[in-house]
């Protein structure tokens, strides 16, 4: 097994001193190459971004974070294949924040069309739009582009690292570096003599890489396999550090209560009794909130307790009701989008069966395992800060600005992070911390948020109401209309984060329905949004956990509705349209030994669902037990364009199901007077062992683009769990969680 290797402090600094004795290599093939944050000090080197060399070995310098999804094993992989380097040997570390790294993929998805149906031309349209993201040096992991990103990013770098390695090589054993070949980090001669990547470092940093050509997936040795999880140990044996272990020297440690009405002020505030209490050091008040320092993290949970605040009034309406009207009321405005708009949906259609139906989707919260955390340090007018993050360019740039100082001056270390899922692209507990390390100059702080405050200031999943009419005939849907409202994530996120006002058609309120691969004749998905000041954020799939529920349970409204086996309706709309969709159909059919009839106290449902560029089809099994029902087996097949690691995406599709499954049977978030009324996971469950389904997973590759892992496996699982239950019970959920509805087994 690979294992996780820390490199010294003082061998390996980016963004200082950085590499002692060693080189670095990246990729090439850029234009116009950004800056090396690698910078190198006298009789060193650094070449570029992603790959060094010293006297340890090679390290694997990743430009994506590492939260579970296995993203540093697969990165790592793509830099090893080109680079022969053992991968026992192989080292991984997080990049510092810096523009070298920017996601290219981020903006690939802009293009007002359904991913499935690009063509070539859109395909080019869209990495050209990718690359402009150089522009921003926007350095984020999400919309599961990390290996859109990094598929041949990290192998240039590989590649151009070995070659180089070469012709230094060759001018030590003066022989033509075409007769050199390279295995297990070293360079081999014809008749066997070697020389180790580590000795020709120095000699390779003084020469310029080469162009280089990628080799053939027949060659490849680790891509395309199950590889040993690189954080693995670390995680297994608990030596693994995350945000909340960081640990440093005088450390003290804080909490944050900010209003529980979200973005409200503080009016007032009586510390008195948490000032008295024994160790606490200090209450620093912070625009809408306070935190409280003191010698340990319980204590500090306990001195905020006990101040007494004043909070102002929520900028948004203050009861449940009051939102869902705000929401139902967008109905009457004008569309913001019309995505999808084919035939004509109002014409009368002679013999038709006409279906309506209306979906409820609530608001929901991340709910890390880890809650939010970082820790800083502010001393000489510099900060440093420790964290896990998904954005370390954003964090960098707002920490900075919190604390009046220019980006350059802050030092960022991403640890990994116990759960992303879009809550850690955000800044603000980052951001807290810097303003607390301030206050407490020369004084480490880790600030840590309790459970319930982490609960009750996310930057939220959107509500949303989903209104859809349609039409069979014949057994076939003739016509789908549908109309989704709710506040918009994008808006909301985009704002808060770079400052940007989004303008036109909101792709992401209206995705997971436009854009899926079904024929139909009459066609539209329009988008009607709602103007609201809870603050929303990107969750795992974004809108594609709310429309993939609501498009694909009215479609098995109307395939009963037109007395038609499930699957084999979405089938017949799809073979013509999207043959790697209709594929994974196909696959979970078998896989399940779909036959469209169930036994009695059984009930199984189909969902599918095409997002971030790949297909998903789901089916699950419910059974009645003693009048609960339990979910009981699941399959799942994916077509992700080209296997980089079929492990690995096996379980990023398992955990995106049970992600999904988790939201529809319990999660919701819910509003009185204002403030969130969920703080901890027996208001806000997840799925257990007990009651999760036993799973079968099938990764297929029909040779195209590669498709997002992380994302695809969450937004068909929540309508395929409620089309079981219809099937099982005759009654369907058009609003989720299913707790309030059915008696489900917890």
């Amino acid at each position: 097994m690979a294992s996780l290797k820390k490199i010294a402090r003082r061998t390996f600094l980016i963004g200082s001193a950085a590499i002692v004795g060693g080189v670095a290599f990246g990729a090439y093939k850029y234009t116009r190459p950004l800056e090396n944050p690698l910078e190198a000090g006298p009789n060193e080197a650094a070449l570029n971004p992603f790959i060094f060399i010293d006297a340890e070995g090679v390290t694997i310098i990743t430009p994506r974070a590492e939260m579970g999804q296995g993203v540093h094993t697969t990165l790592a992989a793509l830099a090893a294949e080109e680079l022969d380097v053992a991968w026992e040997d192989v080292r991984v570390l997080h990049g510092p924040p810096a523009k070298a790294y920017y996601n290219s993929a981020l903006m690939s998805a802009v293009l007002p069309v359904p991913e499935y149906s690009k063509s070539a031309l859109m395909q080019t349209m869209s990495e050209a739009l990718g690359e402009v993201n150089k522009l921003f040096g926007m350095q984020m992991t999400g919309g599961s582009t990390s290996m859109m990103d990094g598929y041949e990013r990290l192998r240039h770098a590989g590649a151009s690292a070995r070659e180089t390695l070469k012709l230094a090589a060759a001018d030590a054993f003066g022989i033509a570096a075409s007769n050199l070949k390279t295995m297990n980090g070293r360079v081999f001669t014809p008749n066997g003599n070697s020389i180790s990547y580590s000795d020709l470092a120095s000699a390779a940093a003084k020469i310029d890489p080469p162009q280089v050509e990628l080799r053939p997936k027949s060659e490849w040795k680790y891509v395309g396999k199950t590889m040993p999880r690189v954080d693995m140990l670390g995680k297994s044996t608990g030596t693994a550090e995350f945000g909340v272990d960081v640990r440093l020297e005088g450390m003290k440690y804080a909490t944050v209560r900010m209003n529980p009405r979200l973005g409200a002020s503080i009016k007032a505030m009586d510390a008195r009794a948490a000032e008295g209490m024994a160790g606490v050091e200090k209450i620093i008040p912070l625009e809408g909130g306070f935190a409280v320092v003191a010698s340990n993290t319980w204590l500090a949970f306990q001195a905020a307790d006990a101040v007494e605040a004043d909070w102002g009034d929520a900028p948004y309406p203050a009861e449940q009701s009051e939102i869902m009207q705000a929401i139902e009321e967008s109905f009457a405005g004008k569309p913001n989008s019309t995505m999808r708009d084919d035939g004509d949906v109002e014409a009368a259609i002679e013999g038709a069966d006409l279906i309506e139906a209306e979906y409820r989707m609530p608001f929901l919260a991340h709910s890390t395992m880890e809650p939010m955390n970082a820790t800083a340090r502010f001393s000489d007018g510099a900060l440093e800060v420790w964290c896990g993050n998904q954005a370390p360019t954003l964090m960098r740039d707002h920490c900075a600005a919190a604390v009046g100082i220019e980006p350059e001056q802050v030092t960022l270390h991403t640890t990994l992070m116990g759960g992303g899922f879009g809550r850690r692209s955000e800044t603000d507990f980052g951001v807290i911390a810097a303003k607390v390390a301030q206050a407490m100059p020369d004084v480490p702080v880790q600030v840590t948020w309790t459970r319930e405050e982490d609960m009750r200031h996310d930057m939220f999943r959107p509500a949303a109401i989903g209104r859809y009419s349609g039409a069979v005939k014949d057994g076939k849907a003739v016509m789908l209309d549908g109309r989704v409202a709710g506040p918009s994530v994008t808006a909301s996120a985009m704002k808060r984060l770079m400052d940007f006002s989004a303008a036109g058609a909101d792709k992401v309120h209206v995705e997971g329905a436009f854009d899926q691969p079904y024929k139909i004749p009459n066609y539209r998905i329009q988008g009607y949004l709602t103007e609201m000041q809870i603050p929303l954020g990107f969750w795992r799939s974004v809108g594609n956990s709310v429309n993939a529920f609501m498009h694909d349970s009215f479609l098995d409204e109307l395939a009963h509705a037109a007395r038609a086996d499930p699957l084999e309706f979405r089938l017949d709309m799809m073979r013509n349209e999207h043959a790697p969709s209709a594929a994974v159909l196909e696959a979970v059919r078998d896989m399940s030994g779909w036959t469209g009839k169930t036994e009695a106290g059984v009930g199984r449902g189909v969902a599918f669902a095409h997002s971030f560029g790949t297909p998903v089809a789901m089916v699950i099994e419910v059974v009645d037990e003693d009048g609960s029902i339990r979910i009981n087996r699941a399959w799942i097949a994916a077509d992700l364009g080209t296997i980089l690691d079929p492990g690995n995406l096996e379980a990023q599709l398992y955990g995106g199901m049970i992600y999904g499954l988790s939201a529809a049977v319990y999660g919701e978030i819910t509003f009185a007077d204002g403030a969130v009324e969920q703080g901890n996971f027996p208001d806000y469950d997840a799925l257990r062992i007990h009651n999760t389904p036993v799973t079968e997973v099938k990764v297929m590759e029909s040779g195209g683009h590669i498709g997002g892992a992380g994302e695809p496996g969450t937004p068909p699982s929540m309508s395929a769990l409620t089309n079981a239950i219809f099937d099982l019970t005759g009654k369907r959920a058009r609003t989720l969680p299913l707790m309030n509805e059915f008696d489900l087994l917890v």
